[in-house]
């Protein structure tokens, strides 16, 4: 796909992840036997300015039993599913590959499985990310956070100056919006209000929901700097809170799509089965960001 449209692309495997020190995206694929991966690709059109250079990140969990905390095993069959914020980022590099918008884009995927075994880290472990934060993990199923905060603090050295993740990343999400509407957090009120504009542009149902100080609390870690779950009250605001925490001071959105990234039921505007949301998203709104020349 890469060759086919002129992006770069880099796959860096278990050793270098390791050598980058990622400790919170190796700490999940320690316990597969199915090597762990780090798709970048990058797309640089030489028409484009400086800035802002995009970071997509997304969740790419090949198989997510839950680890050690595994899940019930009713409806287990759905986690192959879990590799959609992955694939969603890799789909909106094939687009505008074809469309090249004048603007820097990276995209960052995180691939792996959750796998419970003899290897696998477990509840209690305290682990080092690349950013230097340590996360006391209380839970092995909230697992997608884990590698996205490793994601983003690559997609930050790698140069991205605005990032936003997606990710099938809590069942909370869907509990308060259901099936229907993708969950929207970040602390830049002004990026936020672009990609949700962007959305009502094409017709992808998205929410906002709150990223308040207050909720922080909820994920402190007496032993850590941070818990790997607030609990089960706000679970997905909590959830993207601690991804946010990866982004700091960078504009970042974040999006769970674990309600939207599967329909059961044929739609005029969605196909049953997988949506592809939230791709025509964010191809319009990088399509967007930086003005074509006349």
């Amino acid at each position: 796909m890469a060759d086919q449209y002129s992006l770069d692309c880099q796959v860096l495997g278990a050793e270098e992840i390791r050598g980058l020190k990622m400790g919170a995206f190796w700490s999940v694929a320690q316990g597969s036997d199915e090597p762990p991966k780090l798709i970048v690709l990058r797309y640089t059109p030489a028409d484009a300015p400086d800035s802002p250079v995009v970071g997509l990140v997304g969740k790419g969990i090949t198989f997510d039993t839950g680890g050690i905390s595994i899940k019930p095993a009713t409806d287990m069959h759905e986690m192959k599913t879990d590799m959609a914020g992955g694939a969603t980022m890799i789909g909106v590099m094939r687009a505008i590959g074809q469309l090249k918008p004048r603007v820097r884009v990276i995209a960052v995927v995180p691939a792996t499985e959750n796998m419970p075994s003899g290897k696998a880290f477990k509840p209690g472990d305290v682990i080092t990310s690349m950013s230097g934060k340590t996360i006391e993990i209380l839970n092995t199923d909230a697992e997608g956070r884990l590698v996205l905060a490793d994601a983003l603090t690559y997609a930050k050295q790698q140069g991205a100056t605005v990032l936003i993740d997606a990710a099938t990343l809590t069942g909370a999400v869907t509990v308060a919006l259901g099936n229907i509407s993708t969950g929207v957090f970040g602390w830049n009120k002004e990026w936020v209000k672009r990609v949700l504009e962007s959305a009502a542009a094409v017709g992808e149902k998205m929410w906002e929901l709150p990223v308040d100080e207050d909720y922080r609390d909820l994920y402190k870690s007496m032993i850590a700097d941070l818990a790997n779950t607030g609990g089960r009250y706000g679970g997905a605001i909590t959830a993207a809170m601690f991804v946010g925490e990866f982004a700091g001071d960078t504009p970042w959105v974040h999006l769970d799509i674990a309600g939207t990234r599967w329909s059961n039921e044929e739609k005029p505007y969605l196909a049953k089965g997988p949506t592809g949301h939230p791709v025509r998203t964010l191809v319009h709104l990088i399509e967007n960001l930086v003005p074509n020349e006349k």
